[in-house]
């Protein structure tokens, strides 16, 4: 596959003939229809990456409640994440890694933030050597701070690296809703073989070397969102939400830098665009515990009553830390990240905010 992909880029550099650069894009994706795929992951996103690969490659999804394994192989359906979507009947479910993890080409990895570096360590043992690993999780470990392809990369160091990041609301990918994704390696070829294999009609993928840049993009818009939901939950208008995003994207763009990334990757779909989307969607969880926040609810009662994790609660103090480890000023974040830990209201933190001294854009 390697050498496939190195001889249709050649032939792109050495500007062929658009027809013979379309017969070998033939036979890449006759290659990769072959291919099988793990997702390790069984909430929506990652179920909706399962979908959406499962009638052309032998595709498994692995998941630890043994009720959703036998709802996805008896019913085709994962209600708790999904509604009533019927999933397709190709697709198949288990509770056992690594008869899942086994033979696969690609393994995608799309565990909470918190739990990748564990379920990970269940996942390096059964990997083949030339497996392929992605990340679908926009988080940082609380404690070491790494992002999720530094966790994957730390526990599998021989095997390639890749991120799926940008507006990936995976309910209207799973209905078909147009719409676009960046994957982030630093391995061309892995990207492109990547784009090739999960891009679809309706879900357009773009490659893209910058994996800090897109990371840090999918972690802070996650704190973003909290923020203006709080503002929604205020009842503020567009104004406040512009503001926020507008400020919030200053500080993704400020920690990027001190980090190496290339500034223009937050101005893309892993910037910009995943703000945009995460920050204006009622199916945010996200911008949801943020207007729940903002109607004068605790964390504590928002996270007892979630069924699916809100990565910005969990990851909004690590932020914090990593930019202040890097000098990096996050007044936003600093703030969402203290309601969030709970040592101040929503209502507190937005004085503090509004109180700030004012200063050059």
């Amino acid at each position: 596959m390697k050498d496939l992909i190195g001889t249709i880029t050649t032939l792109v550099d050495v500007g062929a003939t658009t027809e013979t650069a379309y017969g070998w894009l033939l036979v890449i994706r006759l290659d990769l229809v072959g291919m099988r795929i793990c997702v390790v992951g069984g909430g929506s996103w990652g179920t909706t990456i399962a979908v959406l690969n499962a009638p052309s490659n032998e595709t498994i999804l692995w998941a630890r409640r043994g009720e959703l394994v036998d709802e996805i192989n008896k019913k085709h359906t994962n209600s708790r994440y999904l509604g009533e979507h019927k999933l397709p009947e190709a697709l198949r479910a288990t509770s056992d890694i690594a008869a899942a993890v086994a033979g696969a080409d690609v393994v995608a990895m799309a565990v909470p933030s918190q739990a990748m570096s564990s379920v990970m360590r269940e996942v390096a043992p059964n990997l083949r050597s030339s497996a392929v690993l992605m990340s679908l999780s926009k988080g940082l470990e609380r404690i070491s701070l790494l992002r999720m392809s530094e966790v994957i990369g730390a526990i599998a160091p021989n095997n390639p690296v890749a991120v799926l990041s940008g507006p990936n609301l995976a309910h209207e990918i799973l209905a078909g809703q147009p719409a676009a994704s960046v994957i982030a390696c630093e391995d061309l070829d892995v990207a492109m073989m990547l784009q090739e294999l999960f891009a679809k009609p309706a879900f357009r993928l773009y490659t893209n070397p910058d994996v800090v840049g897109c990371e840090i993009g999918g972690v802070v818009k996650n704190v973003v969102a909290i923020a203006t939901g709080i503002a929604q939950g205020f009842g503020f208008g567009e104004n406040t939400r512009a503001t926020i995003v507008t400020r919030g994207l200053a500080e993704m763009s400020r920690l990027g830098a001190a980090l190496g990334a290339q500034t223009q990757t937050f101005a893309g779909l892993a910037g910009l665009g995943d703000v945009m989307a995460t920050c204006a969607s009622a199916h945010s969880r996200n911008t949801t515990v943020g207007m729940r926040l903002g109607r004068g609810e605790s964390i504590l009662a928002i996270t007892a009553s979630m069924q699916t994790i809100a990565e910005g609660v969990q990851s909004a103090s690590a932020v914090l830390a990593l930019a202040r480890r890097h000098g990096v000023e996050m007044p936003i974040t600093q703030q969402v990240a203290a309601v969030c830990e709970g040592e101040i209201s929503a209502a507190d933190a937005w004085r503090v905010l509004l109180s700030r001294s004012n200063k050059s854009e």
